[in-house]
């Protein structure tokens, strides 16, 4: 039967044949089904397709009916999708399978429609397909399983990888890759000829030559492959399919052959290569070198000829393979060759080392260590001496018949320190043991003659890469006179040449090894009182001797363990070692002073002298260094000598506190003018007949930024001690005039000003310049000014005193003595000096109304002082009974804060003040 497409179940015309044409060339046949008759029609070819050939309709329609029960039972054409699609497989007769396809579509409802559709085997189709996809399987497997790393990119982008390209790039996975760019996997400088060589990729199926490149793994290194590129198909669009091969063993493999050819060019030992008859088939440019032959000419001659000598391979193969012999270079000359020989499959090669310059040289080398003034010993790998050179035998005093056989171990040596060494101590047997090098050692030697001879030694091993026990070369050095000289010099370095005794440098060390033992002690410090006098007196010469005579008593009167040394001048100390007892080291310091106060005759005179002791007790666990022990128990030695001298004082924490502040003051006031620090008060100074301020006494002050106010009694020693009285004193002589000229001018006063001079400022050469500068600067008349020197100022040297207060004078200023009756002169002592005003100084005023003797002693100072011409002041006049007596018993002028204290110039005269 025949289907008719527009619902008949005919059809005829061009438009039937058309159809018919197309299903046969599909090999479809054509069938509708009826919804309200449940009707079946098909076309011719149904009984074939359904293998029943031959059948009759009805059994072709119940069979069709059996297929399409299943949608005409629930055909619901509107629920329906346009198409529907069912394979069916169906049993032949002859028991094989054959799989049908059926296509179908609804039309109309369920009263007036039905379905229409198509049925065509597909069983061979389904077969090819199966075909394929297995043939995809067995592709996939092999790409996964092969060896080479196999990636397929699109566009540049990583569509798949196989676990051999995720090796090779060292990625976490094939999946890691998908989706990643192929140029980040590859080496910089391959990236450009790949995407030249990929343009020739135009086809399906074209293929890139092989070629090398480098891809660069994820941690940046770099791989070399061989790669081959494919054009193909990836989902329907171009992509290019990429095999690679590492190929870096391939490359290690070809660069140790390039290696080894290079070697066999380069080296400097000839190789040679023989046939099994001798006869040359290879002859590397180092053996053209040897022995002046060029390649060309020696390939295919027998090795005998070219060498000069007797040379057969496989005879020196069977000895050993290797020998010394002596060949000949082609002009003539001998050569000492060493030969080793191997068998190769082909014939023999040979490696001949011109031993030529090695063996000139070792006889040099001999010759050399034969004339060496150093002694040379070799010492075998047994522990024998093997070779000595002439220096050896010289300075050992042995031959070398009874050297050679010998142990090193057995030779009496001694260190430094005097200790017989064991025989493994020996340098020798030390490097021999453990292939260290001993260094310069320095040993004590006792020759055959038993003469001791210190040397100087160094053990090496002859090669240190061997295993012990090594073979040692000893060189050595008789030393036995630079030693002795150098101890000379030592001993001159750390040793004062004048007492013999231990310089600052032997105390300083010796103190600091004392101190790393952690051992305890104590550090006397010494100083002989009043030295200076002596010297200056009698001479350096007697000094000398006295300082001699001193050191020997303190090394008698120390323990005999102790260190005693001189650090210069008539400084001495003394280091030893105590138990922290203070009244040990008290004793011994008494001990050291009454030594030192024994009467000493020198040159027919006795003198006697005295000494301060500063005493610095450090314990085990005290940090300071030695130079820091020297300087505290140079701290306390002051002490001892301010109190008096002839006594011992201990340094204590507050004594390190007045000195650290001592120090830190000292520096500060070295800046104190700069900044505008120091300042001047003015202490009036009243004439008692009319009680009015005659005079003000200048009084130099230190506002310190941190310390506050700083005593005078504090900053001024400061200033003595450290040479900056000077240029602090002409400061304050220039401030002082220029405010005391400035207060005259402005109250129109006869003011004058009183200014005191340190001892040190007497001894200045530039005194006199600065005192006329200051009342040239100022405009200050030179009557107006007086300047006041201590007692004991003048006392400590009168005749220098006196010539430097006569040359003040003749400036025409005035001059007082101030502190008087606090030293040891006399009125008739001033009367010789060009004097005006005695100051008596205030420890008589203090006690004056309670003490008859004072007054009658203050009366008889200001008869006598009256007598001679000069004018009295007192000072400190602090109540109004002690200015009652002053004025009764006659002084001229009095000072004290009852009449006025100390304060700025424009406290004790206002600007505003009217003139008087």
């Amino acid at each position: 039967m025949t289907i008719d497409p527009g619902g008949g179940p005919s059809s005829a015309g061009l438009g039937g044949e058309l159809l018919d044409l197309a299903l046969s060339a599909h090999g479809a046949i054509g069938w509708r089904f009826d919804f309200a008759d449940r009707k079946i029609t098909w076309m011719p070819g149904m009984d074939v397709l359904l293998d029943m050939p031959g059948a009759t309709d009805e059994a072709v329609r119940d069979r069709l009916t059996e297929l399409i029960e299943p949608w005409a039972a629930a055909a619901d054409p509107p629920a329906w999708p346009q198409d529907i699609d069912l394979e069916q497989p169906i049993i032949t007769a002859q028991g094989e399978t054959r799989l049908l396809h059926l296509r179908a579509r609804a039309f109309g409802d369920r009263r007036t429609g039905g379905l229409i559709g198509l049925m065509r085997e597909v069983t061979g189709l389904h077969r090819d397909r199966q075909a394929l996809e297995d043939l995809a399987g067995r592709y996939r497997l092999l790409a996964e399983l092969s060896p080479d790393a196999i990636c397929v990119h699109q566009d540049g982008i990583i569509k798949y990888a196989n676990p051999a390209m995720s090796s090779i790039l060292g990625a976490e996975s094939c999946e890691w890759l998908l989706g990643r760019r192929v140029t980040d996997f590859m080496a910089p400088q391959s990236v450009v000829e790949m995407r030249k060589r990929l343009k020739m990729l135009t086809a399906d199926g074209t293929a890139m030559p092989r070629t090398h490149a480098h891809l660069q793994r994820v941690d940046g290194t770099a791989v070399p492959v061989e790669v081959v590129a494919v054009h193909t198909t990836w989902d329907g669009r171009p992509a290019v399919q990429v095999i690679g091969r590492d190929i870096t063993t391939q490359k290690t493999a070809e660069a140790a052959l390039r290696y080894q050819a290079a070697l066999v060019q380069h080296v400097n030992n000839a190789i040679i290569a023989t046939s099994r008859e001798g006869v040359v088939t290879s002859w590397n440019p180092a053996a053209e070198t040897v022995y002046g032959v060029p390649a060309e000419q020696a390939l295919g001659r027998h090795v005998e000829a070219l060498v000069g000598a007797p040379l057969r391979p496989e005879a020196l193969v069977a000895e050993g393979g290797v020998t010394e012999a002596v060949h000949r270079h082609r002009d003539g000359t001998s050569l000492v060759v060493r030969i080793s020989a191997a068998e190769m499959d082909s014939g023999f090669v040979l490696v001949c080392a011109d031993e030529t310059a090695r063996r000139q040289a070792e006889q040099d080398f001999a010759t050399v260590v034969a004339a060496l003034d150093e002694g040379v010993i070799v010492v075998g790998s047994t522990g024998t001496i093997e070779a000595v050179n002439p220096a050896a035998e010289r300075i050992a005093a042995s031959s070398a018949a009874e050297i050679i056989g010998t142990s090193p171990g057995s030779w009496p040596l001694f260190d430094e320190a005097g200790t017989p060494m064991r025989p493994d101590e020996h340098p020798a047997m030390v490097t021999r043991r453990t292939g260290k090098q001993q260094n310069s050692r320095v040993i004590r030697f006792t020759r055959a003659d038993g003469r001791n001879t210190w040397l100087a030694v160094t053990a090496r091993s002859l090669n240190p890469q061997d295993s012990p026990p090594h073979k040692v070369v000893i060189s050595f050095s008789d030393i036995t006179e630079s030693r002795a000289a150098r101890e000379r010099l030592e001993y001159e370095a750390t040793h004062d040449p004048l007492t013999g005794l231990a310089n600052r440098t032997l105390v300083l060390r010796h103190l600091g090894a004392a101190r790393r033992r952690t051992l305890p002690m104590a550090v006397l410090f010494i100083d002989l009182d009043n030295f200076k006098r002596i010297n200056d007196s009698l001479g350096h010469g007697v000094g000398d001797e006295v300082l001699r005579i001193a050191g020997n008593r303190l090394v008698r009167a120390t323990p005999g363990e102790a260190l005693v040394g001189r650090l210069g001048g008539d400084e001495f100390v003394i280091l030893v070692h105590c138990e922290g007892s203070h009244a040990v080291l008290r004793r011994l310091s008494e001990r050291l002073l009454a030594a030192l106060t024994e009467p000493i005759h020198v040159q027919g005179r006795q003198l006697h002298v005295n000494g301060s002791i500063g005493v610095v007790l450090a314990g085990p666990d005290d940090t300071r260094s030695a130079q820091d022990l020297l300087r505290d128990a140079d701290v306390a030695m002051y002490k001892a000598k301010a109190h008096g001298g002839g006594r011992c004082t201990f340094f204590d924490v507050d004594l390190r506190k007045r000195v650290q502040r001592h120090m830190v003051l000292e520096q500060d006031l070295r800046h104190a003018v700069r900044r505008g620090q120091l300042w001047v008060a003015y202490q009036p100074v009243v004439d008692l007949r009319t009680e009015r301020t005659v005079s003000v006494e200048g009084l130099l002050r230190w506002w310190h930024p941190l310390h506050g106010a700083v005593s005078p009694g504090e900053f001024i020693p400061l200033a003595e001690e450290s040479d900056l009285i000077n240029p602090i004193g002409a400061h304050m002589l220039r401030e002082a005039t220029s405010r005391v000229a400035a207060a005259r001018e402005r109250h129109d006063l006869d003011l004058h000003l009183n200014a005191n001079l340190s001892p040190r400022q007497l001894e200045d050469p530039e005194l006199q310049d600065h005192v006329q500068q200051a009342l040239a600067e100022s405009g200050l008349p030179s009557h107006a000014l007086c300047l006041e020197i201590t007692e004991n100022a003048i006392m400590q040297d009168p005749e220098a005193a006196t010539r430097v207060l006569t040359a003040l004078r003749e400036l025409g200023i005035g001059l007082a003595i101030d502190d008087f009756g606090t030293g040891y002169s006399s009125l008739a002592q001033l009367r010789q000096l060009p004097l005006d005003i005695v100051k008596i100084d205030r420890t008589f005023i203090t006690d004056l109304g309670s003490s008859d003797e004072l007054e009658v002693i203050v009366a008889g100072i200001v008869a006598m002082a009256h007598a001679i011409g000069l004018g009295v002041v007192a000072e400190g006049i602090e109540t109004a009974a002690q200015l009652a007596i002053i004025r009764d018993l006659g002084c001229d002028q009095g000072q004290g804060y009852y009449l006025g204290k100390p304060a700025p110039m424009d406290w004790l005269f206002p600007r505003t003040a009217g003139r008087r």
